[in-house]
Protein backbone atom coordinates (compact mmCIF):
# COMPACT_ATOMS: atom_id res chain seq x y z
CA UNK A 1 0.00 0.00 0.00
CA UNK A 2 1.20 3.42 -1.04
CA UNK A 3 0.50 5.68 1.93
CA UNK A 4 -3.21 5.20 2.04
CA UNK A 5 -3.48 3.87 -2.10
CA UNK A 6 -4.88 0.44 -2.52
CA UNK A 7 -2.50 -0.73 -5.19
CA UNK A 8 -4.60 -3.11 -7.65
CA UNK A 9 -3.63 -6.03 -9.58
CA UNK A 10 -1.30 -5.31 -12.71
CA UNK A 11 -1.87 -8.08 -14.78
CA UNK A 12 -4.26 -10.86 -14.22
CA UNK A 13 -5.42 -14.18 -16.13
CA UNK A 14 -8.72 -14.95 -17.58
CA UNK A 15 -10.44 -17.77 -16.17
CA UNK A 16 -10.72 -19.47 -19.58
CA UNK A 17 -7.47 -21.39 -19.71
CA UNK A 18 -8.78 -23.50 -22.39
CA UNK A 19 -8.83 -21.33 -24.64
CA UNK A 20 -5.49 -19.97 -24.44
CA UNK A 21 -4.40 -23.65 -24.40
CA UNK A 22 -5.92 -24.23 -27.74
CA UNK A 23 -4.23 -20.85 -29.35
CA UNK A 24 -1.01 -22.21 -27.96
CA UNK A 25 -1.64 -25.39 -30.02
CA UNK A 26 -2.93 -23.70 -32.89
CA UNK A 27 0.81 -21.78 -33.14
CA UNK A 28 3.05 -24.50 -31.66
CA UNK A 29 5.14 -23.68 -34.40
CA UNK A 30 5.81 -20.20 -33.07
CA UNK A 31 7.51 -21.96 -30.33
CA UNK A 32 10.31 -24.22 -32.74
CA UNK A 33 13.30 -22.05 -31.53
CA UNK A 34 12.33 -21.92 -27.66
CA UNK A 35 12.29 -26.33 -27.67
CA UNK A 36 15.34 -26.86 -25.26
CA UNK A 37 16.11 -24.04 -24.69
CA UNK A 38 18.44 -23.80 -21.84
CA UNK A 39 17.20 -20.09 -21.48
CA UNK A 40 13.23 -19.71 -20.70
CA UNK A 41 12.83 -16.17 -22.19
CA UNK A 42 12.37 -17.08 -25.87
CA UNK A 43 9.18 -19.96 -24.66
CA UNK A 44 8.04 -16.95 -22.11
CA UNK A 45 8.14 -14.16 -24.67
CA UNK A 46 6.45 -16.49 -27.08
CA UNK A 47 3.83 -17.35 -24.92
CA UNK A 48 2.79 -14.26 -23.82
CA UNK A 49 2.75 -12.78 -27.40
CA UNK A 50 -0.10 -15.31 -28.02
CA UNK A 51 -2.01 -14.76 -24.63
CA UNK A 52 -2.12 -10.63 -25.69
CA UNK A 53 -3.29 -11.73 -29.10
CA UNK A 54 -6.42 -13.38 -28.01
CA UNK A 55 -9.25 -11.30 -28.58
CA UNK A 56 -10.03 -10.89 -25.52
CA UNK A 57 -6.32 -11.01 -24.72
CA UNK A 58 -5.41 -14.05 -22.19
CA UNK A 59 -3.61 -11.58 -20.01
CA UNK A 60 -6.09 -9.34 -18.98
CA UNK A 61 -4.77 -5.57 -18.01
CA UNK A 62 -5.06 -2.21 -15.95
CA UNK A 63 -7.09 -0.35 -17.44
CA UNK A 64 -4.42 2.29 -17.67
CA UNK A 65 -2.04 -0.03 -19.63
CA UNK A 66 -2.47 0.31 -23.35
CA UNK A 67 -0.05 -2.47 -24.44
CA UNK A 68 2.81 -4.88 -22.74
CA UNK A 69 5.42 -7.22 -24.96
CA UNK A 70 8.17 -9.27 -23.96
CA UNK A 71 10.93 -10.51 -26.03
CA UNK A 72 14.03 -11.89 -25.43
CA UNK A 73 17.07 -9.52 -25.01
CA UNK A 74 19.19 -10.02 -27.30
CA UNK A 75 22.75 -8.67 -25.25
CA UNK A 76 22.28 -10.81 -22.16
CA UNK A 77 18.90 -13.50 -22.50
CA UNK A 78 17.07 -11.71 -19.64
CA UNK A 79 13.17 -10.99 -20.75
CA UNK A 80 12.71 -7.73 -21.88
CA UNK A 81 9.49 -6.06 -21.34
CA UNK A 82 8.13 -3.16 -22.36
CA UNK A 83 5.28 -1.37 -21.42
CA UNK A 84 3.01 1.18 -22.33
CA UNK A 85 0.79 3.43 -19.65
CA UNK A 86 -1.85 6.03 -20.27
CA UNK A 87 -0.60 8.91 -17.96
CA UNK A 88 -2.19 12.35 -17.49
CA UNK A 89 -0.85 15.47 -18.88
CA UNK A 90 2.64 16.69 -17.23
CA UNK A 91 2.20 19.38 -14.68
CA UNK A 92 3.96 21.79 -16.90
CA UNK A 93 0.98 21.61 -19.54
CA UNK A 94 -1.62 21.26 -17.20
CA UNK A 95 -0.66 23.82 -14.66
CA UNK A 96 -1.34 26.68 -17.31
CA UNK A 97 -3.82 25.78 -20.14
CA UNK A 98 -2.42 29.02 -21.97
CA UNK A 99 -1.33 26.66 -24.70
CA UNK A 100 -4.42 25.41 -25.75
CA UNK A 101 -5.79 28.85 -27.29
CA UNK A 102 -9.07 27.77 -26.54
CA UNK A 103 -8.88 24.82 -28.64
CA UNK A 104 -10.79 22.35 -26.34
CA UNK A 105 -7.93 20.23 -25.98
CA UNK A 106 -8.68 16.91 -24.82
CA UNK A 107 -7.22 13.85 -22.58
CA UNK A 108 -7.10 10.40 -23.13
CA UNK A 109 -10.83 9.27 -23.91
CA UNK A 110 -12.69 6.61 -21.77
CA UNK A 111 -15.17 4.04 -21.63
CA UNK A 112 -15.80 2.07 -18.27
CA UNK A 113 -12.44 3.36 -17.38
CA UNK A 114 -10.50 1.87 -19.96
CA UNK A 115 -8.34 3.96 -22.22
CA UNK A 116 -8.68 4.30 -25.32
CA UNK A 117 -7.71 6.07 -28.74
CA UNK A 118 -9.69 8.84 -30.17
CA UNK A 119 -12.61 8.13 -32.84
CA UNK A 120 -12.09 10.12 -35.72
CA UNK A 121 -15.24 11.78 -34.64
CA UNK A 122 -13.84 12.66 -31.30
CA UNK A 123 -10.84 13.99 -33.25
CA UNK A 124 -13.25 16.33 -35.41
CA UNK A 125 -14.86 18.00 -31.97
CA UNK A 126 -11.31 18.42 -30.39
CA UNK A 127 -7.40 18.00 -31.13
CA UNK A 128 -6.35 15.61 -28.22
CA UNK A 129 -2.97 15.17 -26.24
CA UNK A 130 -2.49 11.54 -24.68
CA UNK A 131 0.07 11.39 -22.81
CA UNK A 132 1.97 8.06 -21.89
CA UNK A 133 4.69 6.60 -20.02
CA UNK A 134 6.32 4.10 -21.61
CA UNK A 135 8.59 1.43 -18.70
CA UNK A 136 11.38 -0.89 -20.30
CA UNK A 137 11.74 -3.74 -17.52
CA UNK A 138 13.85 -6.64 -17.24
CA UNK A 139 12.75 -10.64 -15.69
CA UNK A 140 15.77 -12.31 -15.21
CA UNK A 141 15.54 -15.96 -16.39
CA UNK A 142 15.72 -17.51 -13.33
CA UNK A 143 12.76 -16.28 -12.21
CA UNK A 144 10.31 -17.97 -15.15
CA UNK A 145 9.85 -21.35 -15.42
CA UNK A 146 11.79 -24.19 -17.68
CA UNK A 147 10.46 -24.25 -20.86
CA UNK A 148 9.57 -27.92 -22.19
CA UNK A 149 11.69 -30.06 -24.38
CA UNK A 150 9.05 -30.13 -27.13
CA UNK A 151 5.64 -29.89 -28.63
CA UNK A 152 4.47 -33.15 -26.76
CA UNK A 153 5.44 -32.42 -23.32
CA UNK A 154 2.74 -30.41 -22.27
CA UNK A 155 3.20 -26.98 -23.62
CA UNK A 156 -0.23 -25.70 -23.09
CA UNK A 157 0.64 -25.84 -19.25
CA UNK A 158 4.45 -24.91 -19.59
CA UNK A 159 2.55 -21.46 -21.31
CA UNK A 160 0.41 -20.74 -18.79
CA UNK A 161 3.24 -20.93 -16.52
CA UNK A 162 5.46 -18.94 -17.67
CA UNK A 163 2.65 -16.04 -18.43
CA UNK A 164 1.34 -16.14 -15.16
CA UNK A 165 4.88 -15.74 -14.02
CA UNK A 166 5.36 -12.71 -16.64
CA UNK A 167 1.92 -11.39 -15.42
CA UNK A 168 3.04 -11.58 -11.79
CA UNK A 169 6.38 -10.09 -12.25
CA UNK A 170 4.65 -6.80 -14.33
CA UNK A 171 2.18 -6.62 -11.40
CA UNK A 172 5.19 -6.70 -8.71
CA UNK A 173 7.09 -4.06 -11.32
CA UNK A 174 4.68 -1.49 -12.11
CA UNK A 175 1.49 -1.91 -9.65
CA UNK A 176 2.64 0.95 -7.40
CA UNK A 177 3.47 3.11 -10.38
CA UNK A 178 0.09 2.39 -11.59
CA UNK A 179 -1.49 3.01 -7.64
CA UNK A 180 0.33 6.65 -8.38
CA UNK A 181 -1.36 7.72 -11.21
CA UNK A 182 -4.55 6.41 -10.26
CA UNK A 183 -4.15 8.17 -6.88
CA UNK A 184 -3.75 11.26 -9.10
CA UNK A 185 -1.64 13.14 -6.15
CA UNK A 186 2.17 13.97 -5.70
CA UNK A 187 3.91 11.48 -3.53
CA UNK A 188 4.88 12.29 -0.72
CA UNK A 189 8.31 11.58 0.42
Amino acid sequence: MIRGVRVKAVCWLDDDADRFGAAVRGRIAEFTEAWGDVAPTGFAATAWRIAMGLDPAYVRRHPRIIDATCRRNTWDGTLACETVIAAPWPAELSRSRHWTHDRGWRDWPQTFGQYLTPTDHDLVRAPHLRTQVIVAAMIPPDRLPPPPDGPAAGVERAAQRAVAVVARELSDLLGPLLAQLDAGAPATK
